[in-house]
Parts: structure tokens; sequence; C-alpha cells
């Protein structure tokens, strides 16, 4: 059968789904055919219905699949909406986290004719296989749909896949040369699937709690955390290197990289053995140390993230479930340090329950710690996590807000009050300077005057100054860097903040 993929990724980061590589694999395999549809303005303008619709025709599938996350959902849904009304022969299928995390409320819009849930590359070529031999598919694991009495029905999953017995990533169906030039040459990879924590905020909880259900096993039976061979994914590196150009930099953007120290040692061990890129990992304060540390180091590793997400332990443990004290997170930054690499971290604000002086704290752990860089975000409730419950009986939840954004690096869809949600704006805006204020650096006086001026500011006056803020920022930190005073400017994307050691010493 000829299966057609559609990836909506407006308004975000262009980016890779490792899951429709990986099922596109699996259907190729199978005797299938795939095609690709990756809508991301940064590839291309994105179509018209007219448009959309004659690409469709062109490329004739049989099967239309989605896979969509929470933030194009709206998109996703409308794009459905077109094939709907004028094609309504082709049956549409819709996976991805968004599904997985709500799939009754995917059901119930009656846009799809299938639904699956989980980690569904093995299952879903079942489906198509299924499918193409006439037969009954209501009864398929991970699949929904809605039965003739309209029941909708969600079945219980399979267990999860196995990732050594996965065939390899199929890249072709993607303009994968374009993405890595989109991305100035940063290339992504993933050596395992699957999370040790439940952080209220991600939809691994959920995850687990599904299969655990389904499946009637405990977290260990369940085997969540599961890796490619090492030999694998250097062969895997070896392909990129060898059929694309451009490639500066891998980003490793499993969960946690750093979970398992022995993988961690001989994956740094090959690596170092077969190429000379640099690296980037995913680590976490609680499953990082010399060990590790050194083993990155050696085998070229040059910035390992952290997710800390916020300076307030209330925060931290009371909302979040992220269970860690902020002597260990300096610390992990520092032994990073130590070891010749960059640190980098992530951070959220506009979480339920945050005050003023919890964003406050965020902000003073981050001019403590002094990390390489730290990207900020707006928290956003996926639905269907403990985080996203939290906001509901909180009151917090903008729904027209929610239903509308498409990241959530521009605005937050939480309403705190007119006080708070200005505050959030500010800071959301110009976080560096935040942060410069109270690191004690030479050039701390001056962005003490900068943010003491931009909290003054009433809402139109805010409206007024905040374009123009990322433009005084580079102008600013030019003027720091001719006389040679530290300071994090913004850099590389809207939402980032780095250290001038940094970008001083790669231009």
């Amino acid at each position: 059968m000829n299966v057609l993929f559609v990836y909506p990724n407006s308004g975000s980061q262009l980016g890779f789904s490792y899951g429709l590589a990986s099922m596109s694999s699996l259907l190729k395999e199978a005797g299938h055919t795939v095609q690709l549809m990756h809508l991301c303005e940064t590839l291309a303008p994105l179509p018209e219905k007219h448009e959309f619709l004659k690409n469709l025709q062109d490329l004739n599938p049989d099967i239309i699949g989605w896979s969509v996350v929470s933030t194009q959902w709206a998109y996703a849904a409308k794009l459905a909406g077109w094939v709907k009304e004028e094609m309504p022969h082709i049956p549409l299928v819709c996976g991805g986290p968004h599904v997985t995390m709500a799939p009754y409320e995917v059901l119930h819009t009656g846009l799809f004719d299938y639904i699956f849930v989980g980690e569904c590359e093995e299952a879903f070529r079942d489906f198509v296989d299924t499918y193409e031999r006439g037969e009954d598919v209501t009864n398929l694991p991970n699949l929904g749909t809605v039965l003739n009495n309209d029941q909708k029905v969600v079945n219980p999953v399979r267990p999860l896949p196995d990732l050594r017995r996965l065939p390899p990533k199929d890249y072709e169906p993607f303009d994968f040369q374009k993405i890595i030039n989109g991305k100035n040459g940063w290339v992504g990879l993933m050596t395992s699937r699957g999370c040790p924590f439940n952080c209220t905020y991600c939809f691994n909880h959920k995850m687990v709690e599904k299969y655990r259900n389904d499946l009637n096993c405990s977290f260990r039976e369940l085997n969540y955390i599961r890796y490619e061979s090492v030999d694998r994914v250097i062969g895997e590196i070896r392909y990129l290197l060898n059929t694309y150009d451009n490639i500066r930099m891998f980003i490793f953007d499993d969960d946690l990289f750093t979970y398992d120290k022995s993988f961690v040692q001989d994956f740094c061990k090959a690596y170092r053995e077969n190429f000379d890129v640099p690296f980037v990992v995913n680590g976490h304060v609680a499953f990082f140390d010399e060990d590790r540390a050194k083993a990155l180091a050696q085998a070229g590793c040059r910035i390992v993230k952290f997710g800390i997400e916020s300076g307030s332990r209330r925060i931290r443990d009371e909302v979040m479930r992220r269970r860690m004290t902020n002597d260990q997170i300096k610390e992990a930054i520092a032994t990073v340090h130590k070891y010749g690499m960059h640190s980098s971290t992530f951070i959220m604000i506009g979480l339920p329950y945050e005050t003023r002086e919890d964003v406050m704290a965020t902000i003073r752990l981050l001019a403590e710690a002094q990390p390489g860089r730290f990207r900020w975000t707006y928290f956003y409730p996926f639905p269907g996590t403990e985080a996203h419950r939290m906001s509901v009986e909180g009151g917090f939840v903008d729904e027209d807000k929610l239903g509308s954004l498409m990241n959530f690096t521009d605005d937050f869809c939480l309403d705190f009050g007119k006080e708070q949600n200005l505050f959030l704006q500010k800071v959301g805006r110009i976080m560096p300077w935040f942060v410069n204020a109270h690191a004690g650096f030479e050039a701390s006086d001056i962005y003490n005057k900068k943010i003491s001026e931009i909290l003054e500011l009433s809402a139109e006056e805010w409206a007024q100054r905040s374009p123009s803020l990322h433009e005084e920022d580079e102008a600013l930190s030019a003027q720091l860097q001719q006389e040679e005073k530290r300071h994090y400017a913004i850099k590389f994307n809207p939402f980032m903040g780095v250290i001038s050691d940094y970008f001083m010493n790669e231009a």
C-alpha cells in the first residue's frame, strides 16, 4: 500500500520524527511504499488548502497517517478536516504524543478513522498489512476507533518494541539534507527510549501507566528504558556522515543519555575511535559524575544539557515531582566545566501555583550556578499529564490560548492575573538581563538598572518597549564584548541565553 505520513511542524523549531523514520523502515520492509509531507516554514511555505489537496491527489495515498504533538494539534485537525471534506474515501490515521495522552478526545472529533497510542511502529505495520488484506482491524493492539454503534474504543497496547530488533531508521522520506542545513549542521540522534522519572509535566508517566495497566506488569518488567546497541548507533552515525553534507554537531535526544554509566563509557570509547564530530547529550544531575564527565569529554562531547526547570525547591517538589537539590544542580554544572565542556540548562516559567518569588528563585539559581547557557520556555500543560490536571483544577488554564498556541516559547496559556502575567511576559522576553543582574558580574549594575526600568513599565508601555529588546540586547552585548565584561546574551534563538565566554571564543 501507498502510505503517506503528514508531519505538522509549523510555528516551531524545525523538527525530525524518529518515530516516523522507524515506522517507514518497517513499512518498506513489509513491501509498502512510504511518502512524507513535512510541513514547516523553515523548509517551505505552508500550503494553502487547494495546494495541500492537490499535493495529496498527486501522491495518491491509500492511507494517510498524522504524527502529532499537542502544540500542533490545531493545525493537524485543520488539515484533516480538509481531507475529510474533499477525499472521504481515504482512511485517516493519527498517532503521536497528543493522541497517546488524549485518545478519546481525538476520536470524539470524528476527523480520524483510526488512532494509535504508544510506541506503535510494529502495531501500525500490522494495521497496514491487515487493512490491505481487507480484514477486520478493530481488534488490533494500540488501535482506537469508533465502532458502528458509535462506541469509542482504545485497545490495549502490545509490548514495547525492542529497539535492537527494529530495522535502521529510514531517512529517505525526509528532505534530510535540507533539515541539516536548516539546523546549521546540527543533527539529532537517539540511542535509547524511556525515562525513569515521573515528572508531572511530561507524558512519560502516563505512557508507563498505560503500558503497565494494559500489560499488567511492573515497571521493571515493562522494560521501559531500552537501548540501541553501541555498534548500531556507530553504524547509523557512519551512514549519516557518508550520505549527507555539512554535519557539524550531533545532538543525542535521549531523554536521559547519562542514565546508564556503562553504556555511556562503552559508547564514548567507540565514538572517539571512529569519529571526531563534536556532540551534545542530555544528562540528569542525579546521573552525572566525574566518570561520566571524563568519558564524554574524551569522546568529544561539547555540551551537556540538564533539565533544571525551576530554581524553586517548592515548585520542583510539589508541582513538578522533580527531585533534586540546588547543590546537586550546581555541582553537576561545575563538573561539566571541570572537564572542559559547556553546560546547558532547561528552565520553565509560568507553572501552576508559581509565584513571583519562585520565578526569582529560578533566576537566582542560574546566576549562582552560571551554566554555559540556559534555554527557557513557558510551561505548557500537555493534555493527560498530572500538571495539566493541576492547572485545570487550580483554575489557571486559558482554554482559548491552550487550543491555539503552536509553541511554548512565544506565550503561555495559564492565567495568573494581570500583574503576574505581565511579570512573566517581561521575564520570558529578556531573561538573560534578569540573570545578569543577579550574577555578580562586573556588568551586573548595568543590567540591574535595565530590569528596574522594565519592571516599572505598565502593560501599555511594555507593549511599546518589548519588540526592541532583542536588538537592545545585541547592541549592549557588543559593547560589553569590547570592554571584555562577562555577561549572558540572547544567541542562536530568541529563548536562549549564552555566556559571553562561549560565543566570543566561537567567533
